[in-house]
């Protein structure tokens, strides 16, 4: 329901985080770390048996980290661009892209990781349906932080944009108030 919101484009879920808390990240790192340690240690004394309690440890490890990582991976994050910070020049140079991309941005994603440290994550839609009512961190830290990977994901290099089209709703706005897209 929350990609129905008037205005707004569900953008793709690598963007965003599942349902996520501290508990599960620190299950995630513990897992990973037992694991990790165990399965790389060099110092073993006696070889092990396929089904040794150590082994079975382990394997336990391996999927609990298997499990929870993907989860403890999810925190809100600044989108990889899907084209170089050059790439839009001459309308963007590539140092104000840089900018904006790696430090505006992440101060965004900083700032909303920040102010939801220890709750539950929701995909950024839900975070902003009450977000007037949360306050300034979460209206305008996960405002701007959804705007943001929008923006990112909806700008494109001009030899790709030039190629695109409007939807026919949009052109039949721009249409009714501007004449055409060359007059806008």
């Amino acid at each position: 329901a929350s990609a129905e919101i008037t205005g707004m484009k569900s953008l793709p879920s690598h963007h965003f985080p599942t349902n996520i808390n501290k508990t599960t990240m620190k299950l995630a790192i513990s897992a990973a770390l037992v694991g990790s340690a165990s399965a790389w240690s060099t110092l073993t004394m006696k070889a092990q048996t396929p089904n040794s309690r150590r082994n079975i440890l382990q394997k336990g490890a391996a999927i609990a980290t298997a499990i929870a990582a993907p989860a403890a991976a999810n925190a809100y994050a600044v989108p990889d661009l899907l084209y170089p910070f050059e790439a839009l020049e001459p309308y963007i140079d590539a140092p104000t892209m840089k900018i904006h991309h790696d430090k505006h941005h992440g101060t965004y994603v900083a700032n909303i990781n920040k102010a939801t440290e220890g709750k539950d994550e929701v995909d950024i839609l839900e975070l902003q349906l009450n977000a007037l009512e949360a306050g300034p961190a979460y209206r305008n830290s996960g405002g701007g932080h959804y705007n943001h990977a929008f923006f990112w994901d909806e700008m494109a290099p001009p030899d790709e944009a030039k190629k695109t089209k409007p939807s026919a709703e949009l052109e039949a706005a721009i249409d009714k108030a501007f004449g055409s897209l060359d007059e806008m």
